[in-house]
């Protein structure tokens, strides 16, 4: 779908090659349309080696596209990034931060080699839910607690867009759900924030809108209440007495009936009480209706089934957590 609206990001026909040490080429971006809205969060999902990294390198200006064109507020780039990357901060690696002093004499060290209001630290420090710990020395934070330091370095020139690749990668469910506090209340600010990720349940506590890709191309986009509702189809769990004959009267419906146990998984029913109706004519009656819930995850395996890459490009990540089932 295309997002109405004002847009962030914007790009059309993108495509990046790489060159392999056989001689031959690996595609790693291919004709990618990338839409994000102004406001929120928006997910960036796909496969390892789908082109995530590389995508936002290519935006930031770090490596050069092939071909197609990309805009960011309204402006092309690269040529007219120095224009907006005052509007942009971005974490694609770690940055570096002097080990043995405090977050809050780190901060002041990059305000001042940026040309930051050294005032914005004690206020970014808050942002990121570390002003109780800015004397603590660096080597001294929690892997949560350094990525969330890493965000506030990122909000010292005060973005409107922020570009965060795999936040959470490698941290336990605390530094995950601090990371998440902060996307959430920086989009909450009113900011854009654009989150590489291949947790999915985060992202679906997290996104407003989702992005997903495979093999470089774009394969679904939109709402993520809208690809709950419509990316996967709805199941609904039946109990009944005689599930065999109970199944064959809605197959005979034209949906589709799978044996779970005792029970029925029965998809394509317009509505649960469709179901109770035909089996209550033929004198069967459910002793269990429960739709199933349709979540990111299911949605993202079903549309990236068979998609997995047969090699990573250079820059995308090498290791990370496993999506049940897929790759980041």
């Amino acid at each position: 779908m295309a997002f109405t609206g004002e847009l962030a990001i914007s790009t059309r026909g993108l495509r990046k090659t790489y060159r392999r040490l056989n001689g031959s080429k690996h595609v790693a971006v291919e004709g990618l349309d990338l839409d994000v809205p102004v406001g929120g969060v928006h997910g960036f999902l796909g496969p390892n080696g789908s082109g995530k990294t590389t995508t936002i390198r290519m935006l930031l200006g770090l490596i050069r596209a092939d071909q197609g064109t990309m805009r960011v507020f309204d402006q092309p780039v690269p040529a007219r990034l120095p224009d907006v990357v005052g509007r942009v901060g971005a974490i694609v690696e770690q940055p570096k931060f002097f080990p043995n002093f405090s977050g809050r004499r780190n901060l002041l060290l990059l305000a001042g080699a940026i040309g930051a209001d050294s005032r914005l630290v004690e206020v970014v420090l808050g942002d990121v839910g570390l002003a109780d710990r800015a004397k603590d020395r660096y080597r001294t934070y929690s892997l949560g607690m350094k990525q969330r330091l890493a965000i506030a370095a990122t909000l010292l020139k005060d973005p409107d867009l922020l570009i965060f690749d795999e936040p959470t990668n490698g941290l336990d469910p605390a530094g995950i759900r601090e990371i998440r506090d902060v996307m959430r209340g920086l989009a909450g600010r009113g900011k854009t924030v654009l989150v590489s990720s291949h947790i999915l349940a985060e992202v679906e506590q997290v996104a407003d809108t989702v992005s997903i890709i495979a093999r470089g191309r774009m394969i679904a986009d939109g709402r993520v209440s809208d690809l709950l509702g419509t990316g996967a189809a709805r199941t609904v769990r039946v109990g009944v007495a005689v599930p065999g004959t109970a199944g064959s009267l809605l197959e005979a419906q034209g949906w589709t009936v799978r044996r779970d146990g005792h029970q029925l998984l029965v998809d394509g029913a317009p509505d649960p009480a469709r179901i109770t109706e035909i089996l209550a004519r033929q004198g069967l009656f459910v002793d269990e209706l429960t739709p199933v819930k349709v979540d990111l995850e299911s949605v993202f395996l079903e549309l990236t089934a068979g998609q997995g890459p047969g090699t990573r490009p250079p820059d995308e990540h090498p290791h990370g957590r496993r999506a049940a089932g897929s790759d980041s």
